[in-house]
């Protein structure tokens, strides 16, 4: 199973497109944590499940996303209500309470994942303004057989050198 994982595009449009195409063949689902800055029906945003962000004027966008992806729960928020600049324990609360093991946010714009109480968490980055590194990113998630690849990209589909990570998640 593979997930795409985008974050804070800041009205870029024609790269939310491009990564879409590029990936819309093997990914089972396409996640964008939020601060698009773009209208639901905008064309850039088609196939994303997408949260509201601090800069969204779009009402029409969740809060959150709860989303069963090939028997992984996925919640996904953009992060802004749940604190994450300061700590991930908010959102491990809302994860515990809809049962989620894997969880997609943006906000801080600072790209990294890490493996804490059986749960995994994504943070994609940007792919408009990255903050602690130069390199604008979004990710693919890819499980099998409970083993997680989490491989960050840059906005022409390299691999970001250094930055993707294996976690071997918990059976329950």
């Amino acid at each position: 199973m593979k997930v795409l994982i985008i974050s804070d595009s800041h009205g870029l449009t024609d790269e939310l497109q491009e990564i879409r195409k590029r990936h819309e063949g093997e990914t089972e689902a396409m996640f964008h944590c939020g601060d698009s800055e773009l209208e639901a029906d905008h064309p850039a945003m088609q196939g994303y499940a997408s949260v509201r962000g601090n800069c969204d004027l779009e009402a029409r966008f969740a809060n959150e996303v709860i989303e069963d992806v090939e028997g992984y729960r996925f919640f996904v928020a953009h992060g802004h209500m749940h604190n994450v600049k300061s700590t991930l324990m908010n959102l491990k609360y809302s994860a515990a309470v809809h049962g989620a093991k894997i969880v997609c946010f943006g906000h801080s714009h600072m790209a990294g994942a890490e493996y804490v109480d059986d749960i995994l968490f994504i943070n994609p980055g940007s792919i408009r303004l990255p903050r602690m590194r130069t390199e604008k990113t979004y990710v693919i998630l890819e499980i099998q057989n409970h083993s997680a690849q989490v491989t960050f990209f840059e906005l022409d589909g390299s691999p970001v050198p250094g930055l993707s990570q294996r976690f071997e998640l918990a059976l329950s």
